[in-house]
């Protein structure tokens, strides 16, 4: 490999570049991320086949039904009088089952034209983020955090907008935290200064040029700030995003107690349905990677 393509290679691994070589734990983590990604393909390519197959099933009997009725009109074994009657039956037919076939219909554009997700993907739905375990054409299974199955009609979930963290970008997050009023502005700097070195020393974690803002003044006569920062990754796998966070956090408390500044943690908006467990990939976390 050229210099520069292995450089790029290299940035793969988390700590690779600043230690200049790849530890043998970032190296079972690629593998193990890179196994559960072609475990997801497979799994999403399996039920597009059963759907698909489910779907050509329906199609060969509708043309059985139609090449019959020609084939009998054709060689005068059945009468105009004849389709007349089937015609008023299948009329009767669609009064009764014709929700049937428009839920039908409406699924199968969700599944194959929509098509918002594949198997293993992150997904938030009615504020509640799950992740795809099963697709059909009447319905998708999802599963949450805590591993509750949930199944959903395709029908009902093209009318809801969902969110795919995995088909998202690099996904951008904030911190907030709030400091005495009082604080001087000279160490307001060099807290910003130490935050924001941190961040930029991590280049396989972060973009560069984070922020950190003042925002406001609370009713309590505390100040609130906010990290801005913006991750190499999406949020298809929390657990990650929260080591992360957990890092930034450490080094903005490592600060401010250098700094000898009071501060306070604000209350992170996260619904306790939605934190994620310890093994949440893409890949459901039921699921072995041994399997």
């Amino acid at each position: 490999m050229k210099r520069e393509e292995a450089l790029k290679t290299m940035y793969l691994f988390e700590g690779a570049e600043e230690k200049n070589r790849i530890c043998k734990k970032s190296l079972k983590t690629w593998v193990v991320e890179a196994f559960r990604e072609r475990k997801a393909l497979a799994l999403t390519l399996n039920d597009t086949k059963t759907a698909v197959n489910k779907l050509s099933h329906m199609a060969n009997v509708i043309v059985f039904i139609i090449v019959l009725s020609l084939s009998l009109l054709i060689l005068g074994i059945a009468t105009t009088r004849f389709f007349v009657f089937l015609g008023s039956q299948l009329l009767v037919a669609v009064f009764m089952f014709g929700n049937t076939v428009k839920t039908v219909f409406e699924a199968i554009i969700f599944l194959f034209v929509m098509h918002p997700y594949d198997v293993g993907d992150r997904c938030e739905v009615d504020g509640v983020q799950l992740i795809v375990e099963e697709m059909n054409i009447m319905t998708t299974i999802f599963l949450r955090p805590d591993n509750l199955r949930i199944s959903y009609p395709n029908s009902v979930l093209a009318l809801k907008p969902i969110s795919n963290y995995y088909r998202s970008p690099d996904m951008g997050d904030a911190i907030d935290f709030s400091i005495h009023v009082a604080t001087p502005v000279e160490k307001l700097a060099m807290m910003k200064e130490k935050i924001i070195k941190f961040i930029e020393n991590k280049k396989e974690l972060w973009y560069p040029n984070p922020r950190v803002v003042l925002r406001d003044v609370d009713d309590t006569n505390r100040l609130k700030v906010t990290i801005w920062l913006r991750h190499r990754m999406n949020f298809q796998n929390m657990a990650v995003r929260f080591e992360r966070r957990e890092a930034v956090v450490a080094e903005m408390i490592r600060a401010l107690r250098e700094l000898d500044i009071e501060y306070c943690m604000l209350p992170v908006d996260v619904n306790l349905r939605n934190m994620p467990t310890v093994t949440s990939t893409r890949v459901p976390s039921t699921w072995s990677i041994f399997n």
